[in-house]
């Protein structure tokens, strides 16, 4: 099957299990604020911000920690505190909380001036002669991805937690990406190189 078909495979499948209730995943969502916050801007920086995230998205990384359990780590996405919080919901539970995070506005982030000359020069043009691809060319200008495409929103993301997942991709450590895009683009990336573009994306908007 080729990428494209793949890919539309994904985006019809991906609309149609996004299906949530705000109301009934805000009710859900007490637990999810420890972490998290109410309204999905953690203020814990190895914690990702839910906040405005796309709803596909948001439900297909529930759906992948629960692959993650039971596929013991080979399927999905596996984290030991992730997945006890989603070893019990249902889909529709899942698909309520994807539904109720995205609804709430992401806090507006800040990009340090040390990190543009590097982290703008990957985002925005990529690196032709390492075939490292252009940020933009999946998650758009200003760092919003797509709803359909299952491409995530990454402006006004914690750096730290930024740093972290481009790092498990290089690593491998992290599989869930579509037709394995992030791990081929992390495979090429610096220690420093990821600093500069974890850095940079928080400030987009």
């Amino acid at each position: 099957m080729s990428k494209l078909a793949i890919l539309l495979t994904f985006i019809v499948s991906a609309t149609v299990y996004a299906l949530g209730d705000a109301e009934a995943g805000k009710a859900k969502s007490t637990s999810c604020a420890v972490c998290h916050a109410a309204d999905g801007n953690s203020v814990i920086p190895e914690n990702p911000v839910l906040a405005g995230q796309h709803e596909i998205y948001l439900a297909k990384q529930l759906n992948d920690f629960k692959l993650g359990i039971t596929s013991e780590g080979e399927q999905g996405r596996f984290n030991p505190i992730m997945a006890n919080m989603v070893a019990e919901l249902s889909e529709q539970e899942i698909n309520d909380l994807a539904a109720y995070f995205s609804s709430k506005t992401t806090k507006i982030g800040n990009t340090p001036e040390a990190s543009i000359p590097v982290g703008k020069q990957l985002y925005i043009a990529g690196d032709a002669e390492r075939g490292i691809v252009a940020c933009t060319a999946c998650h758009g200008p200003r760092g919003n991805g797509t709803k359909l495409s299952g491409f995530p929103k990454i402006s006004g993301q914690h750096a730290n937690y930024l740093k972290m997942q481009l790092i498990s991709f290089r690593e491998k450590q992290r599989v869930n990406d579509m037709n394995g895009m992030m791990q081929i683009v992390a495979s090429k990336l610096t220690d420093e190189e990821i600093d500069a573009i974890s850095q940079y994306v928080g400030g987009l908007h």
